[in-house]
C-alpha cells in the first residue's frame, strides 16, 4: 500500500465507526448560549465605553484645574547681579 492509500484506508475506517447520537435540544442550547454571550460581550462593550468617557471627563476637569500647559512660578530668588 502507498502511503495515500493507507491515509483513504484511515478516513474510510473514521467515516465507518459508529457515531453518537445528537441530542434533539442542541440547537436550542446552542442558541440559548450564543444569546447569552452576546449579551455579556454587549455589557462588557458598554461598561467599557462607560469607563473610556468617564477617562476622558476626568482628564478634562483635572487639565482644567492643573492647566499644566501653563509654565511653573519661579519660587527661586532672581540671581545676584551687582558687587
Amino acid at each position: 500500500m502507498t502511503r495515500q492509500e493507507d491515509k483513504e484506508a484511515a478516513v474510510r475506517r473514521l467515516l465507518d465507526t459508529p457515531h453518537p447520537p445528537v441530542p434533539a435540544d442542541l440547537s436550542v442550547r446552542a442558541l440559548a448560549r450564543g444569546a447569552r454571550l452576546a449579551r455579556r460581550d454587549r455589557a462588557v462593550r458598554r461598561v467599557l465605553w462607560a469607563l473610556f468617557v468617564l477617562a476622558a471627563v476626568a482628564f478634562v476637569v483635572w487639565a482644567s484645574v492643573a492647566r499644566p500647559w501653563e509654565a511653573l512660578p519661579v519660587e527661586t530668588t532672581p540671581l545676584f547681579e551687582g558687587v
